[in-house]
């Protein structure tokens, strides 16, 4: 019975925090430029508690203590993505690059018609800068794992797109590493046509389609 009420407590709790944060002027608006990492600790402390109730004897302590430090590991995470997106948003000169914070990685999105001439998986000189850019990003916050992923659109055999997505990925990964980005942080990945978030049907969705993703992952604690 003492555990059932510490479990209906802290499940209101739960309810009660995300309430909140749901009903927080600044949040709902999108003007918090700490919104990530409010987010983080909500998110870090759910997973927390329910992984503090799971391995300890004590469901209600073990839920608390696995909340709380859930939640400060969380907020860590969404702080630093926080300021790592400002910067990046600030010191990337190009509007054709998109800077997606899901509160727990960063997306770098780069058209691959902005990356690349056509057929090629040469990175074209004007943009080695916006990646040297990111490299030095990269640097800055050092505890972070980077994926990159290329993407092409359904244009052509799949198999020639599978291989050209992973060309151009590792093209981009060589010009991280010559930023200076360790080799070990830097996972290379090609999609090929597999994951489209546009219309291949039109011009447009297709050229949505190519595209080149550099996944920023804070790393665990």
């Amino acid at each position: 019975m003492i555990r059932a009420r510490h479990s209906l407590l802290i499940l209101a709790g739960t309810s009660l925090l995300m309430a909140t944060a749901c009903t927080d002027p600044a949040m709902v608006n999108g003007n918090d430029p700490r919104q990530k990492t409010k987010q983080g600790a909500l998110l870090g402390g759910l997973l927390g508690a329910g992984l503090g109730a799971a391995v300890s004897d004590d469901k209600g302590k073990g839920a608390i203590i696995g909340g709380a430090l859930g939640a400060a590991g969380g907020a860590a995470y969404g702080n630093m993505l926080d300021k790592q997106e400002a910067q990046l948003r600030q010191e990337l000169d190009n509007d054709r690059i998109r800077i997606t914070n899901t509160g727990d990685r960063l997306i770098v999105t780069m058209p691959q018609d902005i990356l690349f001439d056509v057929d090629s998986a040469a990175v074209r000189p004007g943009l080695r800068s916006d990646l040297l850019t990111v490299a030095d990003s990269l640097r800055d916050y050092p505890d972070s794992s980077v994926q990159v992923v290329g993407h092409t659109d359904n244009t052509g055999a799949a198999s020639y797109n599978q291989q050209l997505s992973e060309r151009r990925a590792n093209a981009v990964a060589d010009v991280l590493m010559q930023g200076g980005v360790s080799f070990g942080r830097i996972q290379t990945f090609g999609r090929g046509e597999n994951q489209p978030i546009a219309d291949n049907l039109t011009d447009s969705g297709r050229a949505q389609n190519r595209r080149v993703e550099i996944v920023i992952l804070p790393n665990a604690a």
